[in-house]
């Protein structure tokens, strides 16, 4: 498949590269750096493209990155006690209250 040819993507891929694009586009991130970005996260979670003659065909990557997120959650906080878990919410109320009163 030649550089830049999107013949091979589904129409899901394609739109999730753009709506990624967008989300790069949105935070300053330059439209053609957003643009290699996207593709390179699709290739990343479906390993090229889905359509015939793609390098993606018929294979499961198990671990898309867009599933990944949260897989370390609540591992911190599972092994403290109640009071320790009391203890740090009471200091973050605290420190939002003195940032609230600082601002």
């Amino acid at each position: 498949m030649a550089q830049g040819d999107k013949s091979k993507y589904t129409d899901k891929q394609k739109r999730k590269a753009e709506h990624i694009a967008e989300s790069y586009e949105a935070r300053g991130v330059p439209e053609n750096e957003a643009e290699a970005r996207a593709w390179a996260t699709v290739n990343k979670d479906d390993g090229g493209g889905k359509k015939p003659g793609g390098s993606g065909r018929g294979k499961d990557t198990g671990h898309p990155a867009a599933h990944k997120g949260g897989e370390a959650g609540g591992k911190a906080s599972g092994g403290r006690t109640a009071a320790e878990r009391s203890a740090s919410a009471k200091k973050a109320a605290a420190t939002r209250k003195a940032n609230a009163a600082g601002a």
